[in-house]
């Protein structure tokens, strides 16, 4: 299996000016997501620009060769203690499959743990086309805590994943 060099990716947590168009592009290039679903992922870019932590947005953003390649976006669940939301995660669809996906949400769990989370949660769609998503985070150790029926839309569920970190 090709795999990315690990030298090659440098990792940072705060947002650059730049990371609202390159998470655009990134989140674009799966093809799986609306455009108001796109331009969502862009908001919470620009709300941690605007206030910081207090935004209660948390980012892990990968870069190879100065360019975005992929990124994390998680954030405590409100009212809860120990409890996190991983709202995005998306590589570059030029370097899916080799790993950095795996990286990525390896790293922002150990982020999470650090500052005292114990569980964090996915939520995604059940329509077939996300199946290589829900096999993901299987192969990453997590496991289906939910399925709300009709959640999207007639026939489209959401899956809530879990794992306890």
């Amino acid at each position: 299996m090709q795999t990315i060099n690990p030298l090659e990716i440098k990792y940072r947590d705060h947002p650059l000016p730049s990371d609202a168009a390159g998470v655009s592009a990134i989140v674009r290039s799966s093809d799986f997501f609306s455009s108001q679903e796109v331009e969502i992922a862009v908001e919470l870019v620009r709300e941690r620009e605007r206030k910081g932590l207090s935004s209660g947005y948390h980012f892990l953003f990968a870069e190879k060769g100065g360019e975005l390649s992929g990124y994390t976006c998680f954030g405590p669940v409100p009212c809860t203690l120990e409890s996190f939301d991983l709202y995005w995660i998306a590589v570059s669809k030029s370097l899916r499959g080799l790993g950095l996906g795996k990286e990525l949400l390896r790293r922002t769990e150990e982020r999470i743990r650090a500052i005292g989370g114990k569980r964090l949660y996915v939520e995604t769609s059940s329509r077939s086309q996300y199946e290589p998503t829900h096999n993901f985070y299987k192969r990453c150790g997590y496991s289906k805590a939910a399925l709300l029926e009709h959640f999207y839309a007639p026939d489209d569920h959401k899956i809530i994943f879990l794992k306890t970190l």
